[in-house]
C-alpha cells in the first residue's frame, strides 16, 4: 500500500510546531516552499518537513492536511485545498469563529473532504503538559486525528458533538486570556500618562501578583504575537454576536494589538516599549470660531 503523509499549511512558529509533534507521532509531514521566507525553511529543514512543488502535489500525496495560520487567511486556505481538488481529511486548527468554521467546512464538504474542527490552546507544543489540540465533528476522523499526536507535545482532547465547539472552546479560552493582556497594558498606559506606573506595579505585585499587570515586562510576548491576534479577536467578536453577547472587549482589545502590529516578531521589543506605543496619539484640528 502506497504511503500517504500529512500536509501543513504554513509551518510558522505554531504551524512549525504542530508539525513537528506529527512528525513525532509518526507521519512523513510535506510542506509548501514556494514563496515562503528564510526563517520558514529554516524551520520546516529542520523538523524534516519534506518539500511539495506545488498545493496539486500537496494534496495529491497527503490523506490529512492540517490548517495552521493567521485567522484571516483561513477562509483562503480552505477555498485553495478545496480548489485543488482535496478529498482527504482537512483540520482546521485555526482561531476561527464558529460560524466562520461551519463556512470553511462547507467548502471542503461540497468537494468530497471530510472535515475536522481543531482548537490550539497553549503556546507552539514544544513540552508535554503545555498546549492542547482541542477536536470536534465527525468523531471517526476526530479518533484519526488524535490518533496523529498520541504521546506527543500536542495532546489531543475530543469533544463530543458537531463541527464548531473546537472553535468555540478555543476563542472562549482566548478572551480571557489575551484581552487580559490587552487590559494590562491599558491599566499601565493610563498609569504611565499620569505618573504612576510604578506605583500601579508595586500594588498590583502584592494584589495581583504573577500578572502582566504586575510585571510589564510580561506584556513583550504579547507585542511580538498582536499581528495574529488582532485578527483573532475580530473571530471573537464575531462569535460573541452570534450568541447576542457584547463585542466590545474584543474590538477594544484589537485596537490595541493593531498598535503592535509594527513589533512582528520581534524578539528584542520591550513592555516599555509597548506601553508608550498605546499611548501615541494623533492630533486633531481645533475647532475654528463658530
Amino acid at each position: 500500500m502506497v504511503h500517504r503523509d500529512v500536509g501543513i499549511l504554513h509551518p510558522g512558529d505554531m504551524g512549525a510546531s504542530v508539525a513537528a509533534q506529527a512528525v513525532a507521532g509518526g507521519a512523513e509531514v510535506r510542506w509548501l516552499p514556494a514563496g515562503r521566507s528564510a526563517a520558514t525553511r529554516r524551520r520546516a529543514a529542520g523538523i524534516g518537513l519534506r518539500a511539495a512543488a506545488d498545493l496539486g502535489e500537496l494534496v495529491e500525496s497527503c490523506e490529512v492536511v492540517l490548517s495552521v495560520c493567521p485567522p484571516a487567511a483561513a477562509l483562503d486556505v480552505a477555498e485553495a485545498v478545496a480548489g485543488a481538488g482535496f478529498r482527504g481529511l482537512y483540520v482546521d486548527a485555526n482561531a476561527v469563529s464558529p460560524e466562520r468554521m461551519a463556512r470553511i467546512a462547507g467548502i471542503l464538504a461540497d468537494g468530497g473532504a471530510t472535515v475536522v474542527d481543531g482548537g490550539i490552546t497553549g503556546p507552539p507544543p514544544r513540552e508535554p503538559g503545555t498546549s492542547r489540540l482541542y477536536l470536534s465533528g465527525d468523531a471517526p476522523a476526530v479518533a484519526r486525528v488524535a490518533g496523529l499526536f498520541a504521546g506527543t507535545a500536542l495532546a489531543p482532547h475530543p469533544l463530543a458533538g458537531p463541527i464548531g465547539r473546537a472553535s468555540a472552546l478555543k476563542l472562549s479560552f482566548a478572551s480571557y486570556n489575551k484581552i487580559a493582556y490587552a487590559l494590562a497594558a491599558q491599566a499601565c498606559a493610563l498609569a504611565d500618562g499620569h505618573g504612576v506606573l510604578d506605583e500601579l506595579t508595586e500594588l498590583a505585585a502584592g494584589a495581583l501578583p504573577g500578572t502582566p499587570l504586575a510585571g510589564p515586562e510580561r506584556l513583550a510576548g504579547a507585542g511580538r504575537k498582536a499581528w495574529r491576534w488582532e485578527p483573532e479577536m475580530a473571530e471573537i467578536a464575531r462569535a460573541c454576536a452570534q450568541v447576542g453577547l457584547p463585542t466590545g472587549f474584543a474590538e477594544a482589545a484589537a485596537e490595541t494589538f493593531a498598535r503592535w502590529e509594527a513589533h512582528k516578531d520581534d524578539g528584542t521589543v520591550t513592555g516599555a516599549r509597548l506601553i508608550a506605543d498605546l499611548r501615541r496619539t494623533e492630533r486633531r484640528a481645533e475647532p475654528g470660531p463658530a
